[in-house]
């Protein structure tokens, strides 16, 4: 059965670094939602407001490839109950299990340091400033989730913690 790993957290808390871990370990498809909604604006698409585009877009993408039994890593914020639902529904859909996982950095000067340290790995995309990474809006889990502080562990170790859910073992 294809997994749909559903990674959640704010801007610099290792979404990226785990995904790009966890996809070189497993194979899995990696959808960096950054990358999509920055086509999405690079695109001849005249919009002001892409809203949920991208998200949408990684979805569509996501339900074709767990059908064809590739395992999928969603990559974004996923701040709201509501975008977390929809990759449930997702892999739902394509008879995929899903593994949310949360985030998050517990360390808050850590957190804040890789923030105004980071550089963008998507050409054109404009990071996040540590004031609007702390006014950002995000819901409280209140599902179930894996959540992972990376603070205190690499995105190697994160990485295999989550193949080894993905594997059943963990």
């Amino acid at each position: 059965m294809p997994v749909m790993v559903a990674l959640s957290g704010l801007p610099g808390v290792g979404k990226s670094a785990v995904a790009r871990a966890l996809a070189a370990r497993t194979g899995a498809l990696w959808l960096r939602i950054d990358a999509i909604e920055q086509a999405l604006r690079d695109s001849f698409l005249r919009t002001d407001d892409i809203a949920d585009g991208g998200y949408a877009a990684a979805r569509a993408v996501a339900e074709g490839a767990l059908g064809q039994g590739i395992d999928v890593i969603a990559d974004g914020v996923n701040p709201l109950a509501l975008t977390r639902e929809a990759w449930r529904a997702a892999a739902g859909n394509a008879g995929a299990r899903c593994i949310d996982v949360e985030l998050v950095c517990g360390d808050r000067a850590e957190h804040r340091r890789r923030v105004e340290t980071r550089h963008a790995e998507v050409a054109g995309l404009s990071l996040p400033t540590w004031a609007e990474v702390e006014a950002r809006d995000y819901e409280a889990w209140t599902a179930p989730v894996l959540r992972i502080d990376t603070a205190a562990v690499g995105p190697e170790d994160v990485a295999t913690r989550i193949a080894q859910r993905m594997e059943g073992t963990g």
